[in-house]
């Protein structure tokens, strides 16, 4: 079970790190708007591109945080320190579902409830 929620959590991490990328360096390109399903033209306004970008840091910080987890936090905080990340993922998710698109539950909330799961059965 320990394999499986490390990968899981992985799987999160790499998904934020990938939304942190894309909103802060690459938000005024094709696959932003498809990725997010905004027009391109949208995403051309300077003002759209810096709300992007804090949106993205935000994500990244949420990566960052899984980072610590996996790979930097003693054996005695690490599942802790995951549990509040992917805990904050799903809320993320539940608000963006709830205001902005109902897909964000499934392809955001659905891994970190599954990462969540298998880290606390762990």
């Amino acid at each position: 079970m320990a394999i499986l929620a490390f990968i899981l959590t992985f799987i999160v991490m790499i998904e934020h790190i990938y939304i942190m990328i894309l909103e802060m360096f690459f938000a005024n390109t094709n696959l932003a708007a498809k990725t997010f399903g905004v027009e391109k033209e949208l995403l051309a306004n300077k003002k759209v591109q810096t709300l992007f970008a804090n949106q993205g840091l935000y994500n990244g910080f949420l990566a960052a945080g899984l980072v610590w987890g996996l790979f930097f936090a003693g054996a005695g905080m690490a599942e802790t320190v995951q549990i509040f990340f992917l805990s904050c993922v799903v809320v993320a998710a539940l608000f963006g579902g709830a205001t902005s698109s109902k897909g964000i539950l499934v392809k955001q909330g659905l891994p970190a409830v599954l990462a969540l799961v298998a880290v606390l059965l762990v």
